[in-house]
């Protein structure tokens, strides 16, 4: 199948997870992709499994909260392809606590990654995306379909205990989701969202007794569910099952394709119908 041959897509923090599956997923459906995360060697692993296929990627590791990185970030892809089609903004991760637990650092963290990044990625990218959608509206009548697909969470959508950082992060994402799809339907961009609840990934892992970190900068960060949660989850889903990586990728790939043209400021619940 070759549904997004002649694109080029963005997805921030690829390294892993999701964003590693949908890397790879674009890139087999005939995408040149760029893949971004915070750690360089994860991305590198990325970009080597999408070129060991015969496909198309270019590595640009970076930190997305960096206020000048989203203008590094846009400006490597079009350096590079000449133009940006589809963006993905999935970088994030969680930091959990009770709400008189939060710091002021924690709750600005939640935030600062979840919404202000996505937020200066976009801005950067409409400096090219507005005149290039005005020539092209000039030229033909109708600009080229581009793409914006925003990463939120059951927590940002419906709430959950000890998230109230990372919750207010991934509502906020859904408000952007919706205003920017009223401004950019003139330049004929969709901008949708996809709500995850449980995916198997490093922030969902497994444990019995120690919680599992992750580090980010030069924090560390406790994540992981109990195996009395995971079994739990299971149990609360009708299909019975977590969602796996390609899950992810595969409700984050049906607002890329052309099929979904007409789809936007929608929110999607992947959820497996918890």
């Amino acid at each position: 199948m070759d549904k997004l041959g002649g694109s080029v897509a963005l997805v921030t923090g690829a390294g892993r997870g999701v964003g590693a599956a949908t890397a790879l997923k674009l890139a087999r459906e005939g995408a040149a992709v760029v893949v971004n995360d915070l750690d360089a060697a994860e991305a590198r692993a990325t970009v080597s499994q999408i070129q060991s296929e015969g496909l198309t990627a270019l590595g640009c590791p970076g930190s997305v909260t960096e206020p000048d990185f989203p203008q590094v970030l846009i400006q490597s892809a079009l350096d590079e392809f000449g133009h940006l089609d589809i963006l993905v903004n999935n970088a994030g991760y969680i930091w959990n606590g009770a709400m008189h637990n939060h710091s002021d650092e924690q709750w600005q963290a939640m935030l600062d990654i979840h919404m202000t990044a996505p937020f200066r990625i976009l801005r950067a990218w409409s400096d090219w995306l507005r005149p290039t959608a005005k020539a092209e509206i000039e030229a033909s009548g109708v600009a080229r379909c581009r793409k914006v697909v925003n990463i939120s969470s059951v927590s940002g959508t419906r709430g959950s205990a000890t998230q109230i950082a990372y919750a207010a992060g991934k509502a906020g994402i859904v408000g952007l989701t919706k205003t920017l799809a009223k401004e950019w339907g003139r330049y004929n961009v969709t901008v949708n969202c996809v709500a995850f609840g449980h995916i198997d990934t490093r922030l969902t892992q497994s444990y019995e007794d120690n919680p599992p970190s992750i580090s980010v900068g030069d924090r560390q960060h406790r994540v992981g569910l109990s195996s009395a949660q995971v079994d739990a989850s299971r149990r609360n889903s009708p299909l019975h099952r977590i969602g796996s990586p390609e899950d992810g990728a595969g409700a984050i790939y049906l607002f890329c394709i052309p099929e979904s043209d007409f789809i936007t400021g929608e929110i999607l619940t992947c959820s497996g119908g918890a």
